[in-house]
């Protein structure tokens, strides 16, 4: 069996925070950047990451999402049967976050003090911009010893950890908020109510046949079909016999 997990946001907030979170783990899987093609899709990322942080309003969603989970565990910790440590423990990551982003106006101002950064982001804009008579610098740059490349990489990631330990905290706990249950599916096709705190579908199904989950719908409801990642000879790609697989609404 060959199990894949897919991810159906039902807000456009939720769906930038998936976005971010692939970002970054793309920008992780580009170092140690150990040859100029890695140099190029790490400088990429990064300014593909700056951008849409830039662009979006983040800090307001952010606020609302941490005042949210602390009311939250500040209520759960009169259960019981509460790990009090663990709860503690995330109740100050939480608190912590939010007086740094509340003490933050704008996520990426400092990159607009880098000279260097400006110089490179303004032609890696462009397609194929990274070249040596486009960007002279740069290359002289992608030259130096790896410890001086490496000093500059610490500091510019620094000024992301605040939105990349933000997201990677909201969406865990989005994660872990929902349960999965199992449904056969007799015709490919399910649909589902979802409440108004759900804000993510998580599907986990077999993909050994070459089938896949496709979601729409809102926050009201929705409606998951399967479909064929090969279609039949007259063109037919949606699934029309029994499937199982698994859903939780988080």
């Amino acid at each position: 069996m060959n199990v894949a997990t897919y991810e159906f946001p039902l807000s456009e907030k939720v769906r930038n925070y998936l976005r971010l979170e692939h970002l970054f783990n793309q920008l992780d899987a580009s170092l140690p950047a150990d040859s100029k093609f890695k140099e190029i899709q790490f400088f990429n990322i990064f300014f593909t990451i700056t951008d849409m942080i830039e662009r979006l309003d983040l800090r307001s969603d952010f606020i609302k999402d941490l005042d949210q989970l602390e009311k939250n565990l500040k209520h759960w910790s009169e259960h019981p049967n509460v790990d009090t440590s663990a709860l503690s423990t995330a109740l100050e990551s939480i608190t912590e976050l939010s007086k740094r982003i509340k003490r933050t106006s704008k996520f990426v101002a400092k990159f607009k003090e880098d000279k260097f950064l400006t110089a490179v982001r303004q032609r890696f804009v462009t397609a194929c911009g990274a070249t040596s008579f486009d960007l002279p610098s740069f290359h002289c740059w992608i030259k130096q010893p790896s410890q001086y490349k490496d000093k500059d990489r610490k500091v510019w990631l620094s000024h992301l950890k605040l939105v990349r330990d933000t997201v990677y905290l909201i969406l865990s706990f989005l994660r872990e908020g929902g349960k999965y249950e199992h449904i056969q599916s007799e015709n490919g096709y399910f649909q589902g109510n979802a409440n108004n705190k759900n804000e993510l579908v998580r599907v986990r199904c077999d993909v050994s046949d070459g089938v896949y989950p496709v979601l729409s719908g809102n926050t009201y409801r929705y409606g998951i079909k399967f479909m064929k990642l090969v279609p039949e000879q007259d063109g037919v790609s949606s699934v029309t016999n029994k499937i199982e697989f698994d859903i939780a609404c988080c």
